[in-house]
């Protein structure tokens, strides 16, 4: 078991989330040691969309100095040897926001999804936003259920990888009011992830947040009401 740095939401390219990322490269820096960090880019969620990576590693490279990679499966079957040499190589893996459906689903089928259970269960630091940020756990509720097949999306419940127990929505300043009906009649916990902001979970517990901005909750339901308490930044 490892360390997951699950963020909210926000925007890499505006360094809106700039004190997590700094908190991520200093944890990167650490397990490298006297070495160069290295961090790997997973845009799986996005489609492999690659002006992401490219301000992705601005930020990581440009600011924190850590190299970069990217692992790239969405349009093209990958060599998993290389593969599995980006991964062996890496200090963090830093997952992009998207679908998070079709990113589960993709890396079931590519492969990729062993490795990250491997780097993981090695020590390597597991970062991610949004998508990135919530399927590692047993509940999650995200925006990739398609409405009608004509490409509308609408929020629903989903069932993550299950690597740590728990509800969870990311982006919890815009879609508190709903999400809070979701718990309110179906659960009895549930954490709330706004944007700039982000759960600090060892070994699978959340330990703490930390934030550039924003808050990280717990919703917990008492009587049928719901209690929330500020998840405390480390």
């Amino acid at each position: 078991m490892g360390k997951i740095i699950a963020i909210g939401g926000g925007e890499l390219r505006e360094r809106t989330t700039l004190k997590i990322d700094e908190y991520i490269a200093g944890l990167a820096k650490a397990r490298a040691g006297e070495n160069r960090p290295n961090a790997l880019f997973i845009p799986t969620a996005s489609h492999d969309y690659m002006p992401y990576y490219n301000t992705f590693h601005k930020v990581y490279t440009g600011v924190f100095n850590i190299k970069t990679d990217v692992a790239l499966t969405v349009f093209k079957e990958p060599d998993m040897e290389k593969m599995k040499t980006k991964f062996e190589k890496a200090d963090v893996i830093y997952v992009g926001g998207g679908d998070t459906v079709f990113m589960m689903e993709s890396w079931k089928k590519s492969g990729l999804l062993e490795l990250i259970k491997d780097a993981y269960a090695r020590g390597v630091i597991i970062a991610g936003l949004s998508a990135g940020a919530i399927c590692w756990f047993s509940d999650i509720y995200t925006d990739s259920e398609l409405v009608n097949g004509a490409g509308e999306e609408r929020y629903s419940m989903f069932k993550g990888l299950n690597w740590i127990e728990g509800i969870i929505s990311p982006h919890y300043g815009s879609r508190m009011l709903d999400f809070d009906k979701i718990v309110c009649y179906n659960y009895d916990c549930a954490y709330g992830i706004e944007d700039d902001s982000a759960l600090v979970i060892d070994d699978g517990k959340v330990v703490g947040s930390v934030t550039s901005g924003g808050k990280a909750w717990l919703i917990e339901r008492k009587d049928n009401k719901l209690q929330k308490t500020e998840i405390a930044p480390i």
